[in-house]
């Protein structure tokens, strides 16, 4: 899960502008390159889970292991997050800006592997494409709606965050007790990372520096993929 931080006040080397503050022209090739950065996360993504997906050596053993160990799963991830986020946020380095982003991929690859592997072998690959087809819908709404309006979603930060972080307190607890997390929480899920998306949307117009699309890049997929998740999780109830 992406939870709202000053991404856009990392320590960069650069001294570029801030977006709201560059000539039309940078801000149009700011946000172009944001968008195909994540574009090119999320084919990588698609790449990745097919090769997995796709070798019975690998996705087995994987689910196998995650299955029982889920709470060791969301610690190394939380870790792998943070790690590929800080990566994304070097502006010293351009190397490691991506590698933080391919980073990030893999490792949502992995998390979503064993799912996705679950519910092509109980429900078949048409939920899969159902899920995605919805969080584009979601995704490109939102989005369209940022760009179009250029309104400013920063006001969100604070909710976002106590948001972000009862969600990470209830999906811990339900990890050690009998507390299932059902639809209403896949629902719940689907309306706070839509937030997220608003935020961090408006954040690509107006707080990041002009040499951050790669770190912004990240933040947008990082929110697109859980969405994604929630939305996978969601529309699984209701076919199951």
């Amino acid at each position: 899960m992406n939870y709202p931080a000053d991404n856009y006040s990392m320590d960069y080397g650069q001294q570029d502008l801030f977006v709201a503050d560059a000539a039309q022209e940078e801000r149009v090739t700011f946000i172009r390159r944001t968008y195909a950065h994540v574009a090119g996360a999320v084919a990588f993504f698609v790449v990745l889970l097919s090769i997995i997906l796709n070798t019975p050596s690998i996705v087995q053993p994987l689910t196998n292991l995650m299955l029982g160990n889920w709470w060791i799963v969301l610690i190394v991830f939380f870790i792998a997050s943070t790690a590929a986020h800080r990566m994304a946020a070097t502006g010293a380095n351009p190397g490691l800006q991506y590698a933080g982003l391919a980073f990030y991929a893999l490792a949502q690859a992995v998390i979503f592997a064993p799912f996705l592997y679950l519910i092509q072998r109980q429900m078949g690959g048409d939920v899969i494409m159902q899920s995605a087809i919805f969080t584009l819908m979601i995704f490109g709404g939102l989005t369209t709606f940022v760009l179009v309006t250029k309104s400013d979603f920063s006001f969100m930060r604070n909710i976002l965050v106590m948001g972000g972080f009862a969600a990470m307190a209830l999906i811990v607890v339900s990890l050690f007790t009998s507390i299932t997390l059902g639809t209403w929480f896949s629902g719940a899920m689907i309306l706070l990372m839509s937030g997220f998306i608003l935020w961090e949307t408006s954040n690509v117009l107006h707080h990041y520096r002009t040499d951050q699309y790669v770190a912004a890049s990240l933040a947008i997929f990082s929110s697109l993929a859980t969405l994604f998740w929630y939305v996978l999780r969601f529309t699984a109830a209701f076919n199951d």
